[in-house]
Order: C-alpha cells, then sequence, then structure tokens
C-alpha cells in the first residue's frame, strides 16, 4: 500500500530540487522531516510539506501507520517554463527561463521482519 503527494508548478527549478529530493529518498519519515529540517536549500521547506501532505493521505486515506512509513520515491519533473526577457547592449535581447517543477512525493509502510 502506497500513498503520494504532489505539488505542481512550484516556481523553483527541478535541478535545484532535486538536490534536496536525493538526500530523502528510501529513508523514514521521521529521518527524511529532520534531514530536511536541517538542510540549506530553498526547496527544503516546499519538499517538507509535500512530504507531510503524503503521510497525512497515508494515514487519513488508507489508514497506515506513522511509525513505519519509508519514502519509496521521491521525483521531480519539469514544469512550464516561464519565459522572461532581458534587454541587454546594442539593442539586443536575451532569454532567461524561469522554470518550474513538479514534486511527487511516494510513501509506503516498511515491510516487518
Amino acid at each position: 500500500m502506497q500513498a503520494k503527494a504532489v505539488a505542481r508548478t512550484v516556481r523553483i527549478a527541478p535541478r535545484k530540487v532535486r538536490l534536496v529530493a536525493d538526500l530523502i529518498r528510501g529513508k523514514q519519515v521521521g529521518e527524511a522531516v529532520a534531514i530536511l529540517r536541517l538542510t540549506p536549500k530553498a526547496a527544503s521547506p516546499i519538499v517538507e510539506k509535500v512530504l507531510k501532505s503524503a503521510v497525512a493521505n497515508a494515514e487519513h486515506n488508507y489508514e497506515m501507520d506513522i511509525n513505519n512509513l519509508v519514502v519509496s520515491e521521491a521525483y521531480v519533473n519539469e514544469g512550464p517554463t516561464l519565459k522572461r526577457f532581458r534587454p541587454r547592449a546594442m539593442g539586443r535581447a536575451s532569454a532567461i527561463n524561469k522554470r518550474t517543477s513538479h514534486i511527487t512525493i511516494v510513501v509506503s509502510e516498511k515491510k516487518e521482519g
């Protein structure tokens, strides 16, 4: 049994969020939350919020025990890119891509034994 939570179109680049998602993959939920609290990255609070949502979904929708939940999957996909332009010298313009992310976290119950 597994429960998941998805945060879509979050205004932070996927490359930056993946660094944080890699830290918690395969960890127990309590340990994962502790890691996220102490990680000084902008993506940490966002990933923590998605993780807590996945845990709440597991508890409320599937009546799983919070104490033996594990982060079975944590992945980040690219969302829509906001395209902006910055004026440059001699009348030119250069593109700025403001990237967004879709963050997915799946938690499942740890196998006993």
